[in-house]
């Protein structure tokens, strides 16, 4: 009972707020203009966000907390001579894999003559400033005897050509790890791909070769220069291609992540200007009608711009807060499109109910009882669902800032169709009263007047005139629009049929199977190349480092940070077992083969092994590089401890299981809680990593709370609780499918695709919500005639605003973006699941479920019975008519 008077208080007060504005239409249409106008003109501010970091990462992650304990143990002055994968942060560098279109071999005399011009062009770039020009060696990180660090592999290839050149036959490349003639150890799996080797690990061939430049950025002159050498780099590279046309090389730097990032916003553009026009197209032709007075061609046009309006406001507030902008926004567009029209078209829907002697206000009133209520508690939803995902709890900025500026367009979009699209509802509704044209506003003349017109020009100002209709005629003037007739007389007499209900339950039947086997193959996104755009630097090179370097996995440092007895065998043991299955580029290894191989117990005291360790390890020319591994803290006594200490290590991976790294991580982390030695394990690309665990959860937590508040917040606002049900259960099947099939189109869950979750749960409850509603509600007549009833009263907002999104996503799927593809297969399964629920499953599961629609039968006695009075009429020409008057 409760919840009857708070409907139809509800609904009396949406009537008078309907009433209001029709009586201010002028007031109401220019605000929102203005309002607008205004926050615009702050698009001066327009900043767009440049970490891809701050974006992806999680903002509360383990591993940058490993990685402040990592730079607080290891400063980065203290591992230049440790450049493997960027060991700690990534910097600024340049990055360029060779290889050739015929597989051939990198490593001879040709090509390794080629690969040191390559690197001889790359040290001589200059970037000009102001009284100066930068090279490489003013930029590049020094080594201790102020040169220029360079990987390795140069080193190799040059004492490769000088073996060459002096006919030298016992030089050999062994992998993953060779020696240099100066004795020392370098690791070569990251500098050389597709390797073939002979025994002992020999290097046969190799079809790539990487080369990696660091460079300084300890200020912001330093930091801009490097820059602005990055971008240099990848002109020399190419250019360098076009002049070696036989090799093919894929440069890389610091900065092409973010670049191609943001390159989805600018390669959009034209797309979305397609998509506009598309939309635009399609709304007014949804709109529009044979009857030249009753069609709204321009509501169709005016719906948009109010959409475009709330965005207006929307971005608007974003600039002046200090928002910053990125790749992802490009959703919001469509979130706002698949609101707001629905909205609008439920609004024209309910004009079209009305009827048409009534005046002007009074039929804005009906209109806003009849659709805002079920327009407000959807758009509550939004609120809710994308709140939740703008709140602190949202570990990801992409999404939380997403979520956010969501929630600000879909609360000033809400407002504007009150407001905007309302008035513009009454301007029009006076145009149509007063029988002028629904496009060029003129008085259309009475069909007498139009008899010597050409047929055309007839066509053109075809209208039907209340005086020329019965009163029954009157209730179908609509009905010559073609969405309209189509559901009445044709498809809602369909979908009911007996013979047609088996085939729609054993298509649903078929859904939920292939639903179910996308569901159970559900993969985290573990690729940040799907979120650029197609054909750039980012994804070029990470498809040429799959293919070649994916033999072994990144450097990963392995930290013990915590004063242990090194001296103790069993210790080294302990450490050794913990590495194990690795390979071990560490100064621990090489002490304790150093000491095998002086014959010297590892059983030493603390005081015995400390001073061996500075003394005789240390000082040995083949470790001297290890000492940046090694922290020492000298004591009152003239004792030397070792606080902490590092080696790093490499694990064998599978070429295309790009899981089995992040596997990795988390078993090095579980064994870091439970060992006895105290140490960490990190690699810049964990950051990242981090991020999929919590993506994961992101939907189930928010797709719980929005049905948890959609069946406590509706209970108090819908008639009857009935309503919450089966909307929940619409939502979970749609859902479900949407998991599943986006798995099987190969839609990994990553940022993108859990935000599209959390919009299909609100999409799917704009479309479904007045029509169960409708459904649910109706009395005394058979589940089929409600089916029938809410598909025409309903049908047809559902069928207009489905064709505007669908023409609107189309575009979208022929932007070289991977971003704009995850978002364009995500929507459209969004958009057809719900369609294919709307118009086939519910009309034909809700005609043999409950709620019951028995017709109630009142007993016949003789204290009620119909009376029928019968009048004869005899008119001039005597002609008998009988009407009937029946008073139960």
């Amino acid at each position: 009972m409760l919840r009857q008077v708070l409907h139809r208080g509800l609904r009396t007060c949406f009537s008078r707020l309907g009433h209001f504005i029709a009586s201010h239409p002028v007031f109401f249409a220019s605000a929102p203009v203005l309002i607008s106008i205004l926050l615009g003109a702050s698009f001066s501010r327009y900043q767009v966000e440049e970490s891809v970091e701050h974006l992806l990462a999680p903002q509360h992650s383990l591993a940058k907390i490993e990685r402040n304990l990592v730079n607080s143990l290891f400063p980065v002055n203290r591992s230049k001579h440790r450049l493997y994968s960027d060991l700690q942060t990534p910097g600024r560098y340049g990055r360029v894999i060779v290889t050739s279109f015929q597989k051939a071999n990198m490593l001879d005399q040709h090509h390794t003559d080629l690969i040191l011009k390559l690197h001889a062009a790359v040290t001589r770039i200059q970037v000009p400033r102001p009284g100066f020009n930068y090279t490489f060696a003013h930029i590049c990180i020094l080594n201790n005897d102020k040169t220029c660090i360079v990987d390795d592999i140069v080193h190799v290839l040059e004492e490769l050509k000088n073996a060459r050149a002096t006919n030298r036959t016992n030089f050999a490349i062994t992998y993953p790890i060779t020696h240099l003639k100066d004795g020392r150890a370098v690791y070569n799996g990251h500098q050389l791909g597709g390797v073939t080797v002979h025994s002992k690990d020999r290097v046969k061939s190799a079809e790539a070769v990487q080369l990696t430049y660091y460079l300084q950025s300890i200020n912001s002159l330093n930091d801009m220069v490097a820059e602005r050498w990055e971008s240099s780099f990848c002109d020399t590279v190419r250019l360098f291609q076009k002049s070696n046309s036989k090799v093919k090389m894929y440069p890389y730097t610091s900065s092409s992540l973010r670049e191609d990032f943001q390159k989805t916003s600018r390669v959009s553009e034209r797309y979305l200007v397609t998509s506009l026009i598309l939309v635009v197209t399609m709304a007014i032709l949804c709109c529009s009608m044979q009857d030249c007075v009753r069609s709204k061609p321009w509501l169709g046009l005016l719906g948009l711009v109010t959409i475009s309006l709330a965005t207006l406001t929307a971005a608007g507030i974003i600039n002046l807060t200090g928002g910053k902008y990125n790749s992802t926004f490009l959703g919001v567009p469509f979130v706002m499109l698949g609101h707001g029209l629905y909205g609008t078209f439920e609004m024209l829907s309910s004009w079209r109910k009305t009827r048409e002697d009534q005046h002007v206000k009074e039929r804005t009133a009906e209109v806003y009882a009849d659709s805002m209520l079920s327009f407000s508690l959807t758009t509550a939803m939004y609120l809710v669902t994308f709140g939740i995902g703008a709140s602190p709890f949202t570990n990801i900025e992409a999404a939380r800032i997403f979520c956010c500026n969501s929630c600000i367009a879909i609360f000033f979009n809400y407002l504007y169709v009150l407001s905007f699209y309302g008035s513009s509802l009454v301007f029009t509704g006076y145009i149509e009263n007063n029988y002028q044209h629904s496009i060029f506003c003129r008085k259309v003349p009475k069909p007498e007047a139009l008899q010597e017109k050409p047929a055309w020009y007839r066509f053109l100002l075809t209208a039907r005139f209340s005086e020329d209709t019965t009163d029954g005629e009157e209730a179908n003037t609509y009905e010559s629009h073609l969405l309209v007739c189509f559901l009445k007389r044709y498809y809602c007499d369909w979908i009911t049929n007996t013979y047609v209900k088996p085939f729609v339950v054993l298509f649903y039947l078929i859904y939920i199977s292939f639903a179910l086997m996308g569901y159970l193959q559900v993969s985290e996104g573990s690729d940040l190349s799907n979120i650029v755009a197609t054909a750039t630097q980012t994804i070029e090179y990470t498809t040429a480092q799959q293919k070649y370097f994916s033999n072994y996995s990144p450097v990963i440092g392995f930290y013990i940070y915590e004063s242990i007895e090194y001296w103790n065998t069993s210790v080294q043991e302990d450490v050794l077992e913990y590495t194990k299955g690795f390979v071990r580029i560490s100064w621990f290894e090489s002490y304790l083969n150093y000491l095998r191989k002086l014959n010297v117990s590892t059983g030493l005291p603390k005081k015995n092994f400390t001073d061996m360790l500075r003394n005789s390890f240390l000082k040995a020319p083949q470790f001297s590089h290890f000492q940046e591994d090694i922290i020492f803290s000298k004591k009152y006594n003239d004792e030397v401890d070792v606080v902490a200490s590092r080696m790093f290590l490499v694990a064998k991976t599978m070429e295309t299981n790009r899981e089995e790294l992040y596997d990795l991580l988390e078993t090095l982390r579980r064994l870091s809680v439970t060992s006895k030695v105290k140490f960490i394990v990190f690699n810049p690309s964990f950051v990242y990593m981090d991020r999929y665990a919590s993506s994961l959860g992101a939907p189930l937590h928010n797709s719980c709370i929005s049905a948890l508040f959609l069946l406590f917040f509706s209970a108090f606002l819908v008639a009857d609780s009935l309503i919450n049900v089966w909307l929940t259960l619409t939502v979970v099947s749609v859902e479900f499918g949407v998991i599943g099939f986006m798995t099987l189109w190969k839609v990994e869950l990553d940022c993108i695709s859990v935000l599209c979750l959390i919009y299909g749960i609100n999409y799917t409850i704009d479309n479904c919500a007045p029509l169960l509603s409708t459904f649910v509600l109706g009395k005394d007549f058979t589940r089929t005639k409600w089916v029938k009833n809410a598909l025409e009263v309903h049908g047809v907002a559902i069928l207009q605003s489905y064709l505007c999104y669908l023409v609107g996503l189309i575009p979208l799927a022929a932007v070289p973006s991977n971003l704009t593809c995850t978002l364009f297969r995500c929507l459209f399964l969004i958009a057809f699941v719900t369609f294919f629920h709307c118009f086939a499953i519910l009309p034909v599961i809700l005609t043999f479920l409950p709620p019951s629609k028995k017709k109630r039968k009142e007993k016949k006695n003789p204290e009620n019975r119909e009376e029928i009075e019968c009048v004869e009429m005899v008119d001039i020409d005597s002609t008998r008519v009988v009407d009937q008057i029946t008073t139960v």
